[in-house]
């Protein structure tokens, strides 16, 4: 069987939950089906054909921002000749769903990922259109796939259809110890410190975090971010890069050292307001992270109600001043429980496998 993968940058995988997926969807599943994976020509100078055991296509425009709706339909359209199922990431390039159904008997999966519309950074006409294209999605896929329960009841609720749940896998991340020539260079990673790894965007609630800690100076955070792809980036950078307690750094794109830095925190700290289930949130549940997590529903079906959980500056700056190492450490053993039951790729994979 002929399987496509559209809608991701693309592999090697580089940051982003659905491409991390389909790393690993490929490592499992390559030896089951004939996989393409449709990737972005203008993130990849060097294009090699396969990875994983997949083909690998390039299509030459941005997987991202406004050229996402053109790459997603030009990809779908490009693979109808040479799959039997199209495994689609994303809801922006659907609008042509209908048409597709007409004209081949291809099998169409879709992921929602989040509820992409309702995202801070789109105006009113990206949110309408994306909200479109969720619907059509929804009317027109094959399957549709959510990866978190509150994701999944409301497509029940909204339009009366059933979806099917999987997840985002965690397992591929380990605990390391830090290295001496890391904290040569990071000094601070010697002391008790807080975490946040995430887009820097006002829907993570990154300015609400960076005011708590601007006000707790015996309490460190680290937070690694793209403080320089946007102006509310540059400007918090601006504001808080002066407080002794908060470093700001810019992305790591070196595993093993993200890895290094996020395992050995004290309390990791996730800000999501949007979206479903996290793959920061779930790599952190991994590693077997305390978490404290801004507390939307979505949060909180993800972490199993299990971690703690903050909704304002007041409420975060009172978990971190009144935690104990003891409950940290508890909070840390619930959420490697629940990671190892619900977020690994061998059963996530499998999942998968039954859908095609």
């Amino acid at each position: 069987m002929k399987v496509s993968i559209i809608g991701t940058v693309g592999l090697p995988a580089k940051y982003g939950g659905f491409e991390t997926l389909v790393n690993h969807l490929t490592i499992n599943l390559a030896d089951q089906f004939e996989i393409t994976v449709y990737c972005s020509g203008k993130a990849y100078t060097n294009q090699v054909k396969t990875y994983n055991g997949a083909k690998l296509k390039y299509i030459n425009l941005n997987a991202n921002g406004v050229q996402s709706v053109l790459y997603d339909i030009i990809s779908i359209f490009k693979s109808l000749k040479n799959s039997d199922v199209l495994l689609v990431l994303g809801v922006s390039g659907c609008i042509v769903l209908p048409f597709i159904k007409l004209i081949s008997k291809n099998k169409v999966i879709v992921n929602i990922d989040g509820l992409e519309w309702k995202r801070v950074k789109w105006g009113g006409f990206a949110k309408k259109f994306l909200k479109f294209s969720e619907k059509i999605a929804v009317k027109n896929a094959d399957i549709i796939v959510a990866d978190n329960k509150v994701i999944q009841d409301y497509v029940f609720s909204e339009y009366n259809i059933k979806t099917q749940l999987i997840a985002y896998g965690g397992d591929h991340v380990q605990k390391e110890k830090i290295s001496d020539k890391l904290i040569s260079s990071y000094p601070f990673l010697n002391e008790k410190y807080c975490f946040k790894v995430c887009r820097i965007e006002p829907e993570n609630n990154v300015k609400m975090i960076l005011d708590a800690f601007s006000t707790l100076p015996n309490r460190i955070i680290v937070m690694i971010g793209n403080w320089n792809n946007s102006e509310y980036g540059q400007i918090l950078k601006k504001t808080y890069s002066d407080f002794n307690n908060i470093f700001l750094m810019d992305p790591i794109y070196n595993q093993q050292t993200l890895n290094q830095i996020r395992s050995n925190c004290h309390i990791y700290v996730h800000g999501h307001s949007a979206g479903g289930t996290n793959p920061s949130i779930v790599e952190a549940m991994s590693l077997e992270l305390p978490i404290f997590s801004f507390g939307v529903n979505y949060n909180k079906e993800s972490t199993q109600y299990a971690a703690k959980y903050f909704n304002n500056k007041l409420e975060l700056k009172n978990l971190l001043t009144t935690i104990n190492d003891i409950e940290l450490i508890e909070i840390g053993k619930a959420m490697k429980k629940n990671a190892s039951k619900l977020y690994n790729w061998s059963d996530i994979s499998k999942k998968y496998s039954e859908l095609f």
